[in-house]
């Protein structure tokens, strides 16, 4: 297989579009026509991780935390970054990063942390928005239901729980076939009337123009009408942070011993107790201290994530019990999940852990 067939398996379950703005989640070096003899998974890259996939004979390695993060002018062996792409190119290896959108996806990063941790009924903490479509078009009323189930078969008509949803109402369409048309129906200049279906559903934006195009390939007709609209609705299915709940609430500091014990920290930050038990946990993995308040909002009895800022500790008020567990600590799963990703489309592939430490923060 070659490594753009890998890396679809990972964008499937994290597109590129859930990446935040200031992200630079991809493929950094290398050729995606290359055969893929292996992947190397680990947070970070550093150079002995290019020189532990170089020992073990692949040639990609797939990182949670990008290489390349703020643009470069010049690839120099001066800088860490620089000495990685160098070595990496050198030894024909390709380096590919699924950050924030692996943050993002609904299955991503967050829920596997509520996994680790034992949470249920676990959705998205803050849902992103921009992300969606409303797709229209008119197809006949006999070929309906083909045309609504080719989009639906090309990833439209999800919302939730929830997929081949649509709305359907019937109507009449007219139009007059001029010269060099070759119409479905009616006849070479004159007026025609066909009763038509106005079909209406949704979909994710990256996924438009694929939805489209099956929507077009489905439909009977020469010119086919139909319209996309943006929408102002959140995304049930990606965003930030995650939320779920204990099947039984614990007291506190046993919570703080379970994400001591989960997550391992060298040290275990926390907020002042509320003296209340906990059952509703909203989490993040990494940097999440601009979830705070959201967390609050969604009534969470704590919030757990890799780094907060001293004054986001001043946020809790008694509302809230914060924890802040480290960033690696908080996403060491990633390599975990990453894996599972790719072995679940290619069971035979070869893959390895990186044994290398990455976390650059030590504790005393």
């Amino acid at each position: 297989m070659k490594i753009g067939d890998i890396i679809r398996a990972i964008e499937e379950t994290a597109p590129l579009p859930y990446q935040e703005a200031y992200d630079n989640s991809g493929l950094y070096c290398g050729s995606v026509q290359d055969e893929a003899s292996g992947a190397l998974f680990t947070l970070d890259v550093t150079e002995e991780v290019v020189n532990e996939a170089i020992e073990a004979g692949y040639n990609l390695i797939i990182a949670h935390h990008p290489l390349i993060f703020k643009p470069l002018k010049r690839i120099l062996d001066d800088s860490v970054t620089g000495r990685c792409i160098i070595r990496a190119i050198k030894n024909d290896i390709a380096v590919y990063a699924a950050h924030t959108n692996l943050d993002n996806a609904r299955s991503g990063v967050n829920a596997m942390i509520c996994g680790k941790l034992g949470l249920v009924n676990c959705r998205i903490l803050q849902p992103a928005a921009e992300l969606l479509r409303k797709l229209v078009v008119f197809v006949p009323e006999d070929h309906a239901e083909t045309v609504r189930q080719a989009m639906f078969a090309a990833g439209a008509g999800h919302i939730g729980n929830y997929d081949s949803c649509s709305f359907n109402s019937g109507g009449q369409g007219t139009f007059r076939a001029l010269h060099g048309a070759d119409p479905f129906v009616g006849a070479m200049g004159s007026l025609h009337s066909e009763p038509e279906v106005r079909i209406e559903t949704i979909c994710e934006s990256h996924a438009l123009n694929r939805i489209v195009k099956a929507m077009i390939d489905s439909h009977p007709y020469e010119e086919v009408a139909w319209d996309a609209y943006p929408l102002i609705n959140v995304h049930q299915g990606a965003g930030s942070g995650m939320v779920g709940e204990f099947e039984e609430a614990m007291d506190e500091m046993d919570f703080l011993r379970l994400l001591k014990q989960v997550f391992g920290p060298g040290c275990l930050k926390y907020s002042p107790l509320t003296g209340r038990k906990v059952q509703r946990v909203a989490l993040c993995g990494g940097s999440g201290n601009f979830l705070v308040q959201t967390a609050m909002a969604q009534k969470a009895d704590a919030f757990v994530t890799g780094e907060l800022k001293y004054h986001d500790y001043f946020l809790a008020e008694n509302r809230i019990l914060l924890a802040e567990a480290g960033h690696y600590e908080t996403e060491q799963f990633t390599k975990e999940l990453l894996v599972q990703i790719v072995k679940e489309k290619f069971t035979t592939f070869a893959t390895r852990i990186s044994s290398i430490q990455t976390n650059p923060v030590n504790y005393l």
